[in-house]
């Protein structure tokens, strides 16, 4: 068989992280938050630097896992882009896609760990295309079996729109795990997924796009639009289905968590990995599982990701015919 080519399409950042015992989570209400005090200084005993972005991260795990992974975007020539850049090249990420140009920026974002693994994130979001996608290499996309778009920034959700389309036009399969310029607009999601192939959300966002109170339900309902779906719901593990059977898994193991920056990513771009290589529904959750639990024991999105070959064991699943 072939070796898959996939495309993934969105921002990607610089990243710094700060872990601090100072940073404790407190509750008001149902909110956790870690408390900041003006005009104290706190110690940071860790800092951490590494590159980021939905999209970037996605094609680290297609690279590690020895698939055919690009990159399209459009990047600066910041000193954030210059590190983005390198770190996708030194993975194997084919780069030749991204747009620099003067008026770009990547983004930048410092993360602040709390002592239970829970982040909260400072976010620049840069200087990107926008809808018109304008410097956008959409040519990319006739070079890939898959399309994988996804925190579309400033395009958000017509740009998703325009990519979807071309994929649809040029004969590339798409996976979808929108982020939050996409989920903004849950009516225009859901109009495009008559051209999406797998589509991965958490159960709070696939309630916003179909009807349901349990991921099996919301599983089954998301299948009169999409072939294959897959439904995370944090620590309880994930419901999926390809239209033939679905599956409902637990966690793959109890890990100590140290942050769980690109834990969703992993997990997505895991299932897309195996997925796309003709593995079954089963072999392609329990990976997916894997990635992501391996990611959320590292600092930054792509230090855990697996590599080729790595050793897997089973996990709690169970499987029965839809």
């Amino acid at each position: 068989m072939n070796t898959p080519r996939i495309l993934a399409i969105g921002k990607a950042t610089q990243d710094v992280f700060l872990r601090s015992e100072e940073f404790s989570p407190q509750m008001e209400g149902k909110v956790a938050y870690t408390h900041l005090p003006l005009g104290v200084k706190m110690e940071v005993e860790d800092i951490i630097f590494a590159t980021g972005g939905n999209a970037s991260n996605v094609a680290v795990t297609f690279a590690r896992q020895g698939l055919h992974s690009s990159y399209a975007w459009t990047l600066g020539h910041d000193p954030a882009s210059e590190t983005i850049l390198r770190d996708l090249d030194n993975e194997g990420v084919n780069t030749s896609h991204v747009v620099r140009r003067d008026k770009y920026r990547a983004g930048y974002s410092n993360i602040l760990i709390a002592t239970d693994g829970e982040r909260t994130i400072l976010n620049n979001r840069g200087v990107s295309t926008d809808a018109s996608a304008v410097d956008l290499d959409l040519e990319a996309i006739a070079e890939a079996d898959w399309v994988y778009p996804t925190s579309l920034a400033m395009g958000g959700i017509d740009l998703l729109r325009i990519v979807v389309d071309k994929a649809e036009e040029l004969g590339a399969k798409v996976m979808l795990n929108p982020a939050g310029p996409e989920l903004a607009e849950p009516k225009k999601l859901k109009a495009l997924l008559a051209s999406v192939d797998v589509l991965c959300v958490n159960k709070e966002e696939m309630q916003m796009l179909v009807d349901g109170e349990t991921s099996e339900e919301l599983v089954r309902n998301a299948l009169r639009y999409v072939p294959v779906v897959i439904v995370s719901d944090g620590p309880r593990g994930v419901v999926a289905s390809d239209g033939k059977t679905i599956i409902s898994a637990g966690m793959y193991e109890d890990v100590p968590v140290l942050d769980r920056t690109g834990a969703g990513d992993a997990f997505a771009s895991g299932f897309l990995s195996r997925w796309s290589q003709g593995a079954s529904l089963r072999e392609s959750i329990i990976f997916a599982s894997a990635n992501s639990t391996s990611v959320v024991t590292k600092y930054g999105a792509k230090e855990g990701i697996l590599y080729k070959n790595a050793e897997l064991h089973d996990m709690p699943i169970e499987e029965k015919d839809i």
